[in-house]
């Protein structure tokens, strides 16, 4: 997992978000900056690789747990044991 801190000096500032509710409320509070650095992610591929990471774990995972319970299920069986 990469960690990218990323620091207002390497966004520039977006003048079409000046004017948003988050924005005004900074500049009331007295924030030297126009807004409220982060919010939108400059590089959003990122975090959607490793979502599709995390996806694939779970996925694999379920289905592993699935078999496993079938598995242990027919050893069960195989052995004589009920469930009463």
């Amino acid at each position: 997992m990469q960690n990218r801190a990323m620091t207002e000096s390497t966004l520039p500032p977006d003048p079409e978000a000046y004017d948003q509710e988050r924005n005004e409320h900074a500049r009331k509070r007295g924030l030297a900056a126009p807004y409220i650095a982060g919010g939108r992610d400059p590089d959003p591929e990122a975090g959607l690789a490793e979502e599709r990471r995390y996806l694939r774990w779970l996925v694999i995972m379920v289905v592993v747990l699935v078999l496993a319970a079938f598995a242990v299920g027919i050893v069960a069986s195989l052995l004589g044991y009920t469930v009463e």
